[in-house]
């Protein structure tokens, strides 16, 4: 409900792509608001619904004494009192029954480059064309003039249910956006009519609540093609605009939840070459990391899959936009490409043009700090490098997710006793065996016992570098690299000889290494410590340690 301090009206409605501002409570009750875009719509039982594209809080809440004013329900008669006050009247006698009311159905501004005063017909000058953001259920016939953004392959499935096939399309217009799935026969009807890019008039379609666990398009609904359904090209369609994004600064990305879908702008600083592997499901499958900056300095891994990542070309640096990452926090931040997201290269696009003035003038020069760690090792690249002092007075992983950095530091102390224990044999399993003292041994998580185990390593170290130093656990990939043995040969050592045991962490103390870590406050027993997990261990390239720090030398004198 809204009111401008003389009449309230209850049926107000956001847009979707403005739900940010009831989850951030920016617009929360009392606050003093200026309705700069907006699209009216009347419903089935004569209700007027106005509809919010855009809106901007002039006066948050909290700086507001309470409601303004004694504002009484607005009325339609209301209205048509007005009119009849301020509008001419001739001087013949007036009937005493008014006017059908006319009813705007347009927006409350143009948009687009050449945007009509009222909304366009469709061709056979049928129903008038209502924007996306307006749908809804409750509505029998519309039709939307919207550009086709992104546009799936047929995807096919079998279960017990039967055979079937479907494809996708993604929609957009001045308002907002909305996802269009058509089913089996629809599919043979409509895939070959439809082209990524288009415009078309569509009509006739159903319309029910979004399943946001697959589609990234912000709407609260989602249309489905039928046997009615109509879809006509446009010829006119300059002012649709070619996609519409909701672009999140690469630094801020630390700060969304994981698995968001979120959409990014960046410079593709670097480009990886694709590599291919079997999936589980033993498909074979491609994929390509890209290495994307922005004005904020950060830098994020994005991972393409499957054609996408075999056809794409990274040189010149392009300007790549992406709708519909998906955010992982594995290695810290990184993004994802699924088929469901819209890939652009060099977008003509106000913040693409922004961007590449920036890198070009001085973006080109700089680093970057990442947010995903690089696997890379030796001494350069992107890789978030902290001497442990950083560590503690940076506060990292005090946060709600883990912090990751990489640092050189020595081995000081190696703490060997339970450092080995009996897992299961299997492949994917390394859970601890029981002994069941007749030879078998026992693992409570696959259920099973078997003759024999596998050792495994879980390594407490003390590492240090100039400053400072932290205790650290290193499992079974990291514990090996340390000690230059291998989990089953040290096992034996065990068993057989301790005194040579012993030896071999004798000779890991006072070796450096480059330590990957991963920090996390934890509480256990209702204490609260921070435990340092190492992901990854490698030897120490000093050519390449050199070169960096003569590389942050240099920084230290231009500033």
């Amino acid at each position: 409900m809204m009111s401008d301090g003389r009449h309230t009206l209850s049926s107000f409605m956001l847009s979707t792509q403005l739900n940010y501002l009831i989850e951030e409570n920016t617009l929360s009750l009392y606050c003093i608001c200026v309705l700069k875009r907006h699209v009216t719509n009347i419903l089935k039982d004569g209700r007027r619904v106005v509809i919010i594209l855009e809106i901007d809080v002039i006066k948050r809440a909290e700086e507001v004494a309470g409601r303004i004013g004694d504002p009484t329900p607005y009325t339609e008669k209301q209205l048509w009192f007005c009119c009849s006050i301020f509008a001419p009247c001739p001087d013949s006698v007036r009937s005493e029954s008014p006017p059908s009311p006319k009813l705007n159905r347009g927006f409350s501004k143009d948009f687009g480059k050449k945007g009509p005063a009222a909304m366009p017909s469709t061709p056979g000058g049928g129903s008038k064309v209502v924007p996306i953001a307006s749908l809804n259920p409750y509505q029998s016939k519309w039709t939307i003039r919207a550009r086709v953004t992104n546009k799936s392959s047929i995807r096919t499935w079998s279960n017990s249910r039967g055979d079937g096939k479907l494809f996708t399309v993604e929609l957009v217009d001045e308002s907002g956006e909305i996802r269009m799935t058509a089913f089996n026969q629809e599919v043979d009807k409509f895939f070959g009519l439809i082209e990524a890019g288009k415009v078309y008039y569509i009509s006739k379609c159903s319309l029910k609540i979004a399943n946001k666990q697959y589609t990234s398009v912000k709407n609260d609904y989602e249309m489905t093609l039928n046997g009615e359904s109509s879809i006509v090209p446009c010829e006119d369609s300059c002012d649709v605009p070619m996609v519409q994004c909701d672009f999140v600064s690469i630094g801020d990305l630390e700060n969304k939840e994981k698995d968001s879908i979120v959409d990014v702008i960046g410079v593709c600083k670097k480009t990886d070459e694709a590599t291919h592997f079997t999936s589980k499901s033993n498909r074979e499958m491609s994929k390509r990391t890209l290495h994307l900056i922005d004005i904020s300095g950060k830098l994020v891994t994005v991972t393409l899959w499957g054609e996408e990542a075999e056809k794409f070309d990274g040189s010149g640096e392009p300007i790549i936009a992406i709708k519909g990452a998906k955010l992982s926090d594995f290695g810290g931040c990184s993004l994802s490409a699924s088929f469901s997201s819209t890939l652009m290269v060099n977008p003509d696009i106000p913040e693409a043009h922004k961007l590449r003035g920036w890198y070009d003038k001085e973006g080109h020069s700089m680093e970057g700090q990442s947010l995903t760690e690089m696997r890379s090792g030796g001494g350069g690249g992107n890789t978030n490098w902290k001497t442990l002092t950083d560590v503690k007075t940076e506060h990292l992983g005090h946060g709600e997710k883990a912090d990751y950095y990489t640092c050189i530091a020595t081995i000081v102390y190696l703490r060997k006793e339970n450092c080995l224990y009996q897992a299961c044999p299997s492949q994917d399993c390394n859970k601890k065996v029981v002994d069941q003292q007749n030879g078998m041994f026992r693992c409570e998580k696959c259920d099973k016992e078997f003759p024999n185990f596998k050792y495994r390593l879980i390594l407490s170290a003390n590492i240090a570098d100039y400053g400072d130093n932290q205790w650290v656990t290193c499992f079974q990939e990291s514990a090996e690299a340390i000690l230059g043995q291998n989990a089953a040969y040290l096992g034996q050592l065990k068993e057989s000889n301790e005194a040579a045991f012993d030896e071999v962490f004798q000779q890991a103390n006072f070796n450096s290494f480059i330590f990957r870590s991963r920090v996390k406050l934890e509480t256990y027993n209702d204490e609260s410590r921070i435990k340092a997990t190492v992901m990854e261990v490698k030897p120490v390239d000093h050519k390449d340690y050199s070169k960096r720090l003569i590389m942050n030398i240099r920084k230290l004198v231009v500033q």
